[in-house]
């Protein structure tokens, strides 16, 4: 089991938006994960496939790694704050407005599957349970506790 991963510091973004992406990708295979990062509607998903990419292949160059790079997971991805460069903005009447540019080093980490060597259920896997002809529960929704019975218990005033 091989596991790499690759770092991206000082990316112009912030930690904020980056994990809004990253998150999309935490747990998905390598192929997934790419479509994912190509299709997203963020700028910021460029530069996290960059990443992706390169941990991927950092893997390929680890010992021990089986050749496949379909049995690669992102394990782990997370977007830490960078320092912030801070600029001044002419405001009026004489003013100053402070604007802050962010910084993030975007981390994805790697991991390779184990191969499957037979088709055994999962410890404490649950079994399906038999499908009945019965009735389906009602599709009243059950009373909150708490809630005023259906007769009422106050008298209405006039």
């Amino acid at each position: 089991m091989v596991q790499a991963s690759a770092t991206a510091r000082y990316v112009r973004t912030s930690a904020q938006k980056a994990g809004l992406v990253l998150d999309l990708i935490r747990g998905k295979s390598f192929p997934e994960a790419q479509a994912t990062l190509k299709f997203a509607r963020k700028g910021v998903a460029r530069d996290i496939l960059k990443v992706l990419e390169s941990a991927v292949a950092n893997a390929k160059n680890k010992d021990g790694f089986g050749g496949d790079a379909e049995r690669l997971f992102v394990s782990a991805c997370y977007a830490d704050q960078g320092p912030s460069q801070k600029r001044v903005r002419p405001a009026p009447m004489g003013r100053a407005f402070r604007v802050v540019k962010r910084t993030a080093h975007l981390t994805v980490a790697v991991t390779e599957k184990a191969a499957k060597a037979g088709v055994t259920p999962a410890r404490g896997a649950r079994k399906a349970a038999p499908k009945t002809g019965g009735a389906a529960k009602s599709a009243a929704p059950k009373p909150r506790a708490g809630a005023a019975k259906a007769g009422g218990t106050k008298k209405a005033t006039a």
